[in-house]
């Protein structure tokens, strides 16, 4: 019996709308992500599927543009009978926005959020809900279609037999491969990113669309219900929300120390460089009439750099990343993440500590003359030593508590000039962790005081051109343990700190 698809208007089977929308925000697949304006990039025939389903094709790109805001797209349906589903869907507002697939080029990680700067469009998907706002249906038109039952069953045949031809692995290659059974390694932010949420279970009306769909046999919808439904005595009828926000008080990205000194590309191969010094100057001394000149030969030698593998590891099972929040893995990376920042940062941290030149235990910073002592004496000696200025100081969390509260004789801030102007000895707040003290460029560091072995209430005085820091990409490393069902992610990179000029560092621990 011919099943018909009622018309909306007289264009023939399209869906169009904006499948992204720049500079908006949303939680996807790999975290919080957003757009850059024309970050995407169309590196072949598009498909149009559903839920990131690359298996579901219903039809193909028609018609694009792109604007300050956004791109717009048109998607020719094919003629089969789950594409008129899909259609009637889009047009009743079951399926009301889209969600792109993307291969990421470039990216940056602002405050947590991930920026796409540069990346390949893979595929467009329509889904329930879409993690960008803005990413809607704007337009769904049909014609009076009649679809014989077995015409239905030939051209999903053709469909599928197409799709399976042209499927391509969405994969972007990452900066180095490791080959091994089972073994994945990747960027460390995900080269393929679906800007969806995982449930689309997020209202009454999605669960009760899913809960008819899991009685007709969808699988799907099934799994979708299970992982909503509340454990209360009403279980099925309201659906238990999962925020996206999550609490931690106990670990961020920043690397003050690292960002006290200066920078470097980390070489692309090998577990030792090395960078030549000079050791001995030539020389230049006042010679008499048809005198012998000065000569002294110029002498160097070259400084040997170790890299070093900072590595972390979680295991955990499948259920937790197939059946759990989005926020999840994504919050499973950061904190990864942070663990990096923090063991990276302690490396540099003992490098300077190491190399640098002891200050001596001094008293406390109790008034503003023990602090223009210890700044006046790091200056002094930084420059003899390297012939470069102090630049940047990093401190504890309790010194920079006393810098905050020192005060002069009228008991006026002496390091605070947004509240007392007439001290200019610098400009610290509560409400930075970044400022100045007598023209250093001031960071707090937890790792000084945190157990961490750099020691207590530690103050270092830097010029940063005395020491590098080279680093690589972060990788990520997953493996699949089959005899357990669990899954482990190892998150690590590459780091080597150069310490050219000791006498770069100067610091003291309080008495």
């Amino acid at each position: 019996m011919p099943i018909t698809v009622t018309a909306a208007d007289t264009e023939s089977r399209v869906i169009a709308g904006r499948i992204v929308q720049w500079d908006a925000a949303g939680n996807t697949s790999a975290g919080r992500t957003q757009f850059a304006p024309n970050s995407i990039t169309f590196s072949k025939d598009i498909k149009l599927v559903v839920e990131h389903q690359i298996t579901k094709p219903i039809g193909k790109l028609k018609e694009w543009s792109q604007d300050e805001t956004g791109i717009t797209a048109s998607f020719q349906l094919v003629k089969t009978q789950f594409a008129s589903d899909m259609l009637e869907e889009a047009a009743t507002g079951l399926r009301s926005d889209f969600s792109v697939g993307v291969e990421v080029d470039a990216w940056d990680n602002q405050d947590g959020t991930l920026i796409i700067t540069s990346s390949k469009l893979v595929e467009v998907s329509l889904v329930t809900s879409g993690a960008i706002p803005g990413a809607e249906v704007q337009k769904v038109a049909a014609v009076e279609t009649e679809i014989s039952e077995t015409s239905q069953e030939e051209t999903q045949t053709e469909t599928e037999g197409e799709q399976v031809s042209d499927t391509t692995v969405h994969e972007a290659p990452a900066a180095e491969t490791v080959e091994a059974a089972k073994v994945e390694v990747k960027a460390s932010t995900a080269p393929f990113i679906q800007t969806t949420v995982r449930n689309p279970i997020v209202d009454k009306a999605s669960y009760l669309e899913h809960s008819v769909r899991a009685k007709l046999g969808s699988e799907e919808s099934r799994m979708f219900v299970a992982a909503a439904a509340d454990t209360t005595d009403n279980a099925g009828l309201v659906p238990t929300r999962q925020l996206t926000e999550v609490i931690n008080g106990i670990s961020n990205a920043d690397r003050p120390i690292i960002d006290s000194i200066s920078r470097g590309a980390l070489p692309d191969a090998g577990m030792t460089f090395e960078i030549p010094k000079v050791t001995v100057a030539p020389t230049v001394a006042v010679t008499s009439q048809a005198g012998t000149p000065s000569e002294t030969d110029m002498n160097s030698s070259f400084i040997s750099v170790n890299v070093q593998k900072f590595m972390g590891q979680q295991t955990f099972s499948l259920e937790i990343l197939d059946r759990s929040s989005p926020a999840f893995f994504a919050e499973l990376v950061r904190q990864m993440e942070f663990a990096y920042a923090k063991a990276t940062d302690i490396a540099v941290g003992t490098a300077l500590i190491a190399g640098g030149t002891d200050g001596g235990n001094r008293a406390a910073f109790t008034t503003g003359a023990l602090v223009a002592d210890f700044v006046s004496d790091a200056a002094v000696s930084i420059y003899k030593g390297t012939l470069g200025f102090a630049q940047n100081i990093i401190v504890s969390p309790e010194q920079w508590g006393a810098l905050m509260g020192l005060v002069d004789g009228s008991n006026r801030p002496i390091f605070q000039q947004t509240i007392n102007p007439q001290n200019a000895g610098g400009d610290l707040t509560a409400t930075a962790i970044r400022g100045n003290l007598l023209g250093l460029n001031l960071r707090v560091s937890t790792a000084l005081t945190d157990g961490s072995g750099l020691g207590d209430n530690t103050a270092i005085i830097v010029n940063p051109e005395a020491y590098t820091w080279y680093e690589s990409p972060r990788l990520q490393l997953q493996t699949n343990i089959i005899s357990t069902g669990q899954i482990q992610v190892g998150y690590y990179g590459y780091g080597a700190i150069a310490t050219k000029l000791g006498a770069g560092a100067y610091r003291f621990m309080v008495a």
